[in-house]
């Protein structure tokens, strides 16, 4: 197997399970953990954003390991932050367990996902390096699908939760295994100071727009993970259909929708990035306001689920390859900046939300969620400053 598609499948199965069950898992499994821990509305909320907080801190701490050991090492803890957390999920007893088995989980995706744009600057051909960071931002779908189909599965067991959960950290070993060897094939090369002027670039004006879309999104994807799942079970769930598998049926439709992610490099390529960005902050709208007001409607919640896994593994894919073009020489810390501003906006929005919802109710506050998505779209900078928001990629 070559170099490019050895660190393609084995990116694509780390963010597979660390965006996957890991990040996501808790809000798949939230209306279980609410009845068999008695959680509210508010301290789900404040799990949820205690995790985002671990992949923030996480984040911050891969621009050390990435600089200092390179990428492999940072990949590594990932995988094994992954495969300790899900473990605590597992077989946990109590709401502190299960509050600090869920952020565990949740750093993995902070280790997992930005030094693969290393990786990919060391090992990848230019001409092949858009694609091969677009497949491996896009593995989240395929760890999406898994989680919701093992969910569906188990549904009907009393603890069917628990088996799934040692099946996360399961794929998490084997996912450490797989990348310990393809990350040992990079090119090694000594850690290097880096200047000034090469750190003033990440928050520079030409950065702005990539900041902005990232924070926005953050606030909103955060809510809708930590309480999608929730507010249609307590709505009645879907028609015909019993309320427990709901959930389910959301993260495989999150999941499929989300691999459009695959060809967000020739989209991309063929409309523009100021078009491309304005389309994916369209869908967010959309799905925010579908779910808001619709949530126990088959086809409401297939296309809202559908639309919010585009936007996920679509603006990944940007965020991945935006961040590469305006920060050559800083491929891990230059993503790191923008993820470090998305896992903010991932901390704030279901603390925020969930505080909201307790006398708003859900419903309202997914339709002010959508507000914020109406707003970037209309505030992103257009062909004016084509040349700032990388519309002159190759």
């Amino acid at each position: 197997m070559s170099r490019t598609r050895l660190l393609s499948v084995g990116g694509a199965l780390a963010t597979a399970i660390a965006f996957g069950p890991a990040r996501m898992g808790f809000g798949l499994f939230l209306p279980v953990f609410r009845d068999e821990f008695a959680l509210s509305t508010s301290t789900a909320g404040l799990i949820a954003s205690s995790a985002f907080g671990g992949f923030f801190l996480a984040v911050l701490l891969t621009v050390w390991l990435v600089v200092t050991q390179g990428p492999r090492l940072a990949v590594a803890v990932g995988c094994f932050t992954a495969l300790l957390g899900t473990t605590l999920v597992a077989i946990a007893q109590n709401t502190a367990m299960l509050a600090l088995g869920t952020v565990l989980a949740a750093t993995s995706a902070g280790f997992c996902w930005s030094p693969f744009n290393d990786a990919a600057e060391r090992g990848i051909p230019l001409s092949e390096r858009e694609r091969a960071l677009s497949i491996i931002s896009t593995g989240t779908a395929g760890g999406i699908v898994g989680a919701g189909v093992m969910a569906l599965a188990v549904a009907g067991l009393e603890h069917g939760w628990r088996t799934v959960w040692l099946l996360f950290s399961l794929a998490a070993l084997v996912t450490a295994a797989v990348n310990l060897y393809a990350l040992a094939r990079l090119p090694r090369r000594g850690g290097q100071p880096v200047d000034r002027s090469a750190l003033g670039s990440l928050t520079a004006r030409p950065a702005w727009p990539l900041l902005a879309i990232a924070l926005s999104f953050g606030l909103t994807n955060g809510f809708y993970l930590s309480f999608a799942v929730d507010h249609v079970s307590q709505a009645g769930g879907l028609p015909g259909l019993a309320t427990a598998l709901s959930g389910p049926v959301l993260y495989i439709a999150l999941g499929a929708g989300g691999l459009i992610g695959f060809l967000t490099a020739d989209v991309k390529a063929r409309i523009g990035l100021t078009a491309l960005v304005r389309g994916i902050f369209a869908c967010s709208l959309v799905s925010l306001l579908l779910l808001g007001w619709l949530p126990t409607h088959w086809s409401a919640l297939l296309i809202s689920a559908a639309l919010q896994g585009a936007c996920i593994m679509v603006l990944s894919a940007i965020f991945s390859f935006w961040s590469s073009y305006l920060h050559p020489t800083l491929p891990t810390v230059g993503f790191t900046a923008t993820l470090a501003v998305f896992a903010l906006g991932n901390i704030v929005g279901p603390a925020l939300g969930g505080f909201a919802a307790q006398p708003l109710g859900l419903a309202t506050t997914f339709v002010a969620n959508a507000g914020l998505s109406l707003a970037t779209i209309l505030l992103f900078p257009g062909k004016p400053r084509r040349e700032a928001l990388g519309d002159t990629m190759d």
